[in-house]
């Protein structure tokens, strides 16, 4: 995706979150100063998983793209902000909007759009997880920074474990599925290249890990996880889970083939083995490992 830019002024901001807040009339001499000051800042640091687009005539706004980190249940997928200056920026906050239409993915991320972040004076800290919250940095008007801020969200909300032991299950992947597919029928404005070329390029990859999941060859979310026993369904996969994956998998192989990318090798359709059947070629292959070694005791 080196062909879109990590930084860019656009002029449709129609879909954006915060459209109509009137903070846009309210900028000030200084607030102005401090937004241009920000969009410097990202034009000149932003890393290659985090792409940001600001609007020409509402400079109050911007809306930022986060590619999920490696080796965490949201990697290759991709996560959209909404996020608006107030008119005394940088004495507050900006107010930031998780563009979603699935339940939240984890206590950072609420179900409608919020962000829970001590930067963003929205998270108060428990004072059972004080000890070990690593998000406790509260804003500061004169060191903190809006790439602050989207370094912040990559890091503390898309981990493998966020702070307050709240785990990964399968409820947790549809949602990320589930989301993945309806920014790829929906595309927020703007962004239409990168999602369209990114899943282009990482289709191969989520679907063979989608596959891997459903049949039970590797725990869901466990991305860089090697089986102890290669090709051998040995992870416990719930019926609802199943079901679900045998539906929404030809949705997504459809989605991702209008992209552009090249799935031949794959089936048309999920179908998985019943348990039954998965638990029979288990005790087959012991039967057939110990007869072998019993029969090579005897050579």
């Amino acid at each position: 995706m080196n062909e879109f830019r990590q930084f860019d002024v656009v002029s449709d901001h129609s879909d954006h979150h915060f459209r109509d807040l009137s903070t846009g009339s309210n900028i000030t001499g200084n607030t102005k100063k401090s937004i241009m000051k920000e969009w410097k800042i990202l034009e000149q640091n932003l890393s290659e998983s985090i792409y940001v687009r600001v609007y020409e005539q509402r400079i109050d706004l911007m809306r930022a793209a986060i590619i999920g980190p490696a080796d965490t249940p949201y990697q290759d997928n991709i996560f959209f902000f909404d996020i608006a200056f107030p008119s005394d920026y940088p004495h507050s906050p900006p107010k930031v909007h998780f563009i979603s239409k699935v339940l939240p993915l984890n206590q950072y991320l609420n179900k409608d759009g919020t962000v829970h972040l001590t930067l963003l004076n929205t998270y108060p800290i428990p004072l059972c997880f004080t000890f070990f919250n690593t998000n406790s940095e509260k804003w500061n008007p004169s060191t903190s920074t809006c790439f602050q801020l989207l370094i912040s969200i990559q890091t503390l909300v898309f981990t493998k474990l966020p702070a307050g032991g709240h785990g990964y299950g399968e409820s947790v992947f549809i949602r990320i599925c589930e989301l993945t597919l309806y920014h790829l029928q929906r595309p927020p404005k703007n962004f239409e290249a990168l999602v369209k070329g990114h899943f282009r390029d990482r289709a191969k990859v989520i679907l063979s890990a989608f596959i891997e999941y459903a049949t039970g060859r590797m725990i869901v979310g466990s991305y860089g996880y090697v089986p102890l026993l290669p090709m051998v369904h040995w992870i416990f996969v719930s019926d609802s889970y199943r079901k679900w994956a045998e539906k929404f998998y030809p949705l997504m192989l459809n989605e991702f083939e209008l992209c552009g990318a090249s799935l031949d090798t794959f089936e048309r359709s999920l179908v998985l083995p019943k348990k039954t059947t998965i638990l029979m070629g288990l005790i087959k292959k012991a039967f057939t490992w110990k007869k072998k070694r019993n029969n090579g005791k005897e050579d």
